[in-house]
């Protein structure tokens, strides 16, 4: 299997443009994905409402807490 490569493009309204230098045989086979440089207001809207529903659940009031004995490897460069 030949390796992957990602190359970093635009679309210039005709054509996929490759934003680095690189030699493409005919035939190579590519997989496009499409980056959208800007969200709806509704969308942003939606991730946002997701985004702190899953914050509330992860820093909710029945969440353990968990004492310094549990920790197996401290981090010498966390400061307190």
């Amino acid at each position: 299997m030949k390796p992957l490569v990602t190359l970093p493009a635009h679309f210039d309204g005709k054509e996929i443009i490759l934003d680095t230098a690189f030699t493409l045989q005919p035939n190579d086979k590519l997989l496009v994905t499409i980056l959208k440089s800007e969200i709806g207001a509704d969308e942003r809207k939606e991730w946002i409402t997701s985004s702190l529903s899953q914050l509330n659940k992860a820093y909710s009031n029945d969440e353990p807490e968990y004492s310094l004995s549990l920790v197996k490897e401290p981090n010498p460069e966390y400061k307190k």
